[in-house]
């Protein structure tokens, strides 16, 4: 542990933030290197220490992934990162490959993330009493963990996918190919499910709630809260005499002509949605405003163009052949290069020279650079478009333009260049406003005054004793399903069978089924079969252990958590081609439903769960064959029980082998578990797992698969290999 990590106790928060993707360090961040790194990555630190200085919190985890990347510096791989403020750490946590990815590519391995890092809490002196996920990759991983853990969860979206599908869409790109660059659908899934189940979603302005958030199934505006984010004032603050001259400084102004005139600066990193074109076009085609200002550019760090990510290339090579094109030189600055903690240098340059500061993107979320540039003095020009709305009515410090619009940016500009009276007037008005309504403590209050209630609401897990004994010498454990993977193959049950029979005091044996308790121990006994320590029914609704399969009731009572089986019933009973199952496939959380022939390849999974996200129903949804229809709690899955039970007994996932297909067995295969695909259920099978999912494809059917999964893994070895994959 981190020696300036204060002492957690019964006294003080434990509050875990996530945010995975980009690139996360404690000082110097690399704002502006890729799509990633931008304004969330500097959010989350300062959102991390100004916590940790609130009263009443002990620690601070902020949870990203660990990186060890040739081309970038090995900071990114220390598992442990002390921040400035005592209390406050970033972990990082091992998903997927060692080197750096983009957020795009990261789906596949967040199951392993989710694994890794409940592993990490569970080393820890106690569970966090409260996990906060920032962004939707992080929300799918939160979702995971709260659903395992009971742990209230909060969640910042950032950007949203519906709205950024909205608006590419808008820009031309066909559907396909928005799905092909920006795996979005997937995105968009994750961000409906962390919606149905967090407690409380923070935005940073009513925008997002009223035009964002609203395109959602799961829209429940009452959930949600807005609390803007701070400015470190102590870095962002109006000019003063004496302040030494950056090195950026001199980098701008050897660009230009006649330095000593008023700067339009604009600041942000290269990609299109910032709309950067459109500026230069504005202030190209009037003299007048190259008459009166010069343009500068800030726009992320670059060695060479031609070895930039696509979308960079694009935006910087047209800015140079506009430049070009409307013989801009002398007039305007396009520094390779800066430091991050130069930004407010940057900012108070521009302020007292009486220039102005413009964000002309597509759309902004937030809206974080006009903050900083009002707290220095400089008065700003914003899109109209998302969060600027908002920091334009509480500072009173710039104007709203329509991006689209050239001769909108134009107008602006020369308004706030000539009218002094009113460039005053701003310039005070962000000095005060901000200080007043954005800095951190501000903000640190106002999200402890409202995540406090959840967390005094929050009773963490108590696991019986009895379920605790039930495999006290085991340090690993077989997990099957029944009816598909385990049966019809008599010579390899038998085997399969014997060796159980054989190892059972080092190797506990469970069976997880979609089937009820009864029906489960009939097959038990027609088919010999010894009988599990550990039974997952109902789809994973209910988990029975012990000689007499007794029932956790401690499970049941983690499961029933906003499960409503009779409204479920009044809803679905609008849907046609439903029809309840008869009563013997039933149960307490479970619900079952035939599709009829005419509505089988219409009511897919997808409808249903739409449907019932818009009746504000958070629950799982399963479909099998096209024909059946299974609905059971948020937290009930095959995969959350199976983890709650290695949990109670201590073995690691690494030593699980599960033998299943895909479907309802799915989230067994993914994350840190060892799994076998039987050579009967190839067809129903993961396509191509991911990097570190360890899934073997076995070559015989049914039992017989089994073992060859446990000779494969040296499963009964003092150490299962996890490294061997066919």
């Amino acid at each position: 542990m981190q020696q300036n990590l204060k002492q957690s106790s019964a006294d003080g928060l434990y509050i875990a933030l996530i945010s995975i993707h980009g690139l996360i360090r404690g000082q110097d961040l690399e704002l502006g290197r890729d799509a990633d790194t931008g304004g969330q990555t500097k959010y989350v630190v300062d959102l991390a220490n100004a916590l940790a200085r609130q009263p009443g919190v002990a620690r601070v985890d902020l949870i990203t992934r660990r990186i060890e990347d040739e081309q970038l510096q090995r900071c990114y791989a220390a598992p442990q990162e002390a921040l400035a403020e005592a209390g406050a750490q970033i972990v990082r946590i091992d998903c997927g490959p060692r080197q750096y990815i983009a957020k795009e590519k990261l789906w596949e391995y967040l199951d392993t993330f989710a694994d890794n890092l409940l592993e990490f809490f569970q080393q820890q002196q106690r569970m966090p009493d409260l996990i906060h996920s920032h962004y939707a990759d992080a929300g799918y991983v939160a979702t995971q963990l709260s659903h395992l853990s009971g742990i209230p969860l909060v969640h910042t979206g950032h950007s949203l996918g519906r709205d950024k599908r909205k608006r590419l869409m808008a820009g031309g790109m066909t559907s396909p190919e928005v799905e092909l660059k920006y795996n979005i659908r997937r995105r968009i899934e994750a961000e409906e499910q962390v919606l149905a189940n967090a407690n409380l979603v923070i935005t940073s302005t009513r925008q997002e709630i009223e035009s964002q958030y609203e395109l959602y199934d799961y829209y429940c505006p009452e959930s949600m809260r807005v609390i803007a984010p701070g400015t470190d004032l102590s870095m962002f603050h109006p000019p003063q005499l004496g302040e030494p001259q950056t090195q950026v400084a001199s980098a701008i102004r050897r660009f230009l002509d006649e330095p000593e005139k008023p700067m339009i600066l604009a600041l942000s990193r290269p990609d299109p949605r910032k709309n950067i074109a459109t500026l230069v076009q504005a202030y190209g085609e009037s003299p007048e405003l190259q008459a009166m200002a010069n343009l500068v550019i800030v726009a992320g760090n670059r060695d060479d163009i031609r070895a930039m990510d696509d979308g960079a290339q694009e935006v910087l090579t047209e800015l140079l052949v506009l430049l070009d094109y409307y013989d801009l030189y002398g007039k305007v600055a396009l520094p390779k290069k800066h430091l991050p903690g130069e930004v407010p240098a940057i900012y108070r340059m521009a302020a007292r020279a009486c220039g102005i500061f413009i964000n002309p993107a597509l759309t902004e979320p937030f809206g974080l650079t006009l903050l900083e540039s009002a707290a220095t003095g400089l008065p700003f020009i914003a899109t109209e478009n998302g969060g600027p709305q908002d920091i334009v009515e509480n500072c009173e410090a710039g104007l709203l333009v329509d991006p689209l619009s050239a001769s909108d940016l134009t107008d602006a500009m020369k308004r706030l260049l000539l009218d002094g009276e009113l460039w005053r007037k701003f310039s005070a008005n962000g000095i005060k406003n901000v200080a007043l309504k954005y800095s951190w403590d501000a903000h640190a209050r106002s999200y402890l005054k409202q995540i406090k209630p959840l967390v005094a609401a929050y009773k963490p897990q108590q696991f019986s004793p009895a379920i605790m004994r039930a495999s006290r010498f085991a340090d690993r454990l077989i997990v099957s399903d029944l009816d598909k993977t385990l049966l019809s193959n008599p010579t390899g049950l038998q085997e399969f069978c014997q060796l159980l029979r054989e190892r059972r005091k080092e190797v506990a044996f469970g069976i997880a089924t979609a089937r009820r308790l009864d029906t489960v121990l009939k097959l038990l006994k027609k088919y010999r079969i010894p009988k599990p320590d550990i039974l997952i029914s109902s789809l994973g609704s209910q988990i029975h252990y012990g000689r007499e399969l007794e029932i956790s009731t401690d499970w049941e009572d983690h499961v029933d958590h906003d499960w409503n089986p009779r409204a479920l019933r009044r809803i679905l009973r609008r849907i046609d081609g439903l029809t309840m199952q008869e009563d013997s496939e039933q149960s307490k959380f479970k619900l079952s439903y035939h599709i009829s022939p005419a509505q089988q390849g219409v009511l897919t999974k997808e409808k249903i769960v739409s449907l019932l996200r818009q009746e504000e129903q958070s629950v799982n949804v399963f479909v099998s064959a096209g024909q059946n229809l299974d609905i059971t709690p948020a937290r009930v899955s095959k995969g959350l029980a199976l983890r709650y039970v290695a949990q109670i007994w201590g073995i690691p996932l690494e030593r699980v082998l599960v033998a299943a297909g895909a479907g309802t067995d799915e989230d067994m295969i993914t994350g840190n578990t060892l799994s076998v695909v039987v050579h009967n259920r190839r067809h129903e099978a993961l396509e191509t797992p991911a990097d570190g999912q360890h899934v073997f494809f076995a070559t015989q059917p049914n039992a017989r698969g089994i073992l060859e999964a446990i000779e494969h893994y040296h499963f009964l070895d003092e150490t299962p290999d996890a490294g061997v994959k066919k």
